[in-house]
């Protein structure tokens, strides 16, 4: 095995934002284990064509005995792990009259459940290779009031999640920080076309973000550079929660007053 800085776990990363993640972890010089339900040879694949160290994992993240399998295999096998990225997630946009049961635990199930089971699994492990980084992938959702219940619901506990995980862990040398993508080009929002657009009109940016924009982001919680962030929150959404609301308010009351004082 080529010598790496140390082992991470990236969950959901055979697709989307955790393959790229994944990708960019590997070319960052971590062993990337890449996990989920979903085939991830194709990922590690590409992380081992570009000079990257990885291995593929069958992980269902709401079976929380298969993390914690896993984080045995993992030690037999690495002999530690520096890293956890709770990437994995679904997406479910509907309001609470119109959610039942069965989506209510889905998301919650894999959005939230996932992310307990994940830091309660591996941070033990974290803390006997010495400590290191946990980065839970939330979403703004979990920062304003969102339309999708189950959803919104599920990113605002992983948010409150991570805080808890920050004052735990930080003994154990580990710091657990939040990421909150805004609107991302990825296939979770494919076949959503007037919600895209409807978004692009509250991003000051005018566009999508892009998973690189966030797995950048990634790195450098993973590095020793942000070795003092700990239960702390990134946004990057191109400026929507920032002035997203009164962007497109002065915008609308632009095209209403044609050109006039607004």
């Amino acid at each position: 095995m080529a010598e790496h800085k140390g082992v991470v776990l990236v969950t959901g990363g055979a697709q989307g934002m955790g393959a790229s993640h994944s990708e960019a972890l590997g070319k960052a010089g971590w062993h990337v284990c890449v996990a989920d339900v979903k085939d991830t040879a194709p990922t590690v694949h590409t992380i081992q064509t570009q000079g990257g160290s990885a291995s593929g994992h069958r992980l269902d993240v709401v079976d929380s005995e298969a993390w914690n399998a896993l984080a045995a295999h993992i030690k037999s096998e690495f002999g530690g792990l520096a890293g956890l990225v709770n990437n994995a997630g679904v997406s479910y946009r509907h309001g609470i009259s119109d959610t039942d049961d069965a989506n209510w635990h889905k998301v919650i199930g894999v959005n939230l459940n996932g992310v307990f089971f994940g830091m309660r699994a591996m941070a033990p492990l974290m803390r006997d290779s010495g400590g290191g980084s946990i980065i839970n992938i939330s979403s703004i959702s979990g920062q304003l009031g969102y339309h999708g219940a189950a959803y919104g619901a599920s990113k605002w506990g992983v948010r409150g999640l991570t805080k808890s995980a920050a004052g735990e862990y930080a003994p154990w040398g580990i710091r657990t920080n939040s990421i909150h993508p805004g609107l991302i080009d990825t296939p979770m929002v494919s076949n959503a076309d007037a919600f895209v657009a409807s978004s692009l009109e509250s991003i000051p940016f005018g566009r999508a973000g892009t998973p690189a924009e966030i797995s950048a982001a990634v790195v450098f919680l993973m590095s020793p550079e942000s070795s003092y962030l700990n239960g702390s929150e990134l946004t990057i959404d191109g400026g929507l929660i920032a002035a997203g609301t009164y962007w497109r308010i002065r915008h609308e009351a632009a095209q209403r007053s044609k050109g006039g004082d607004l």
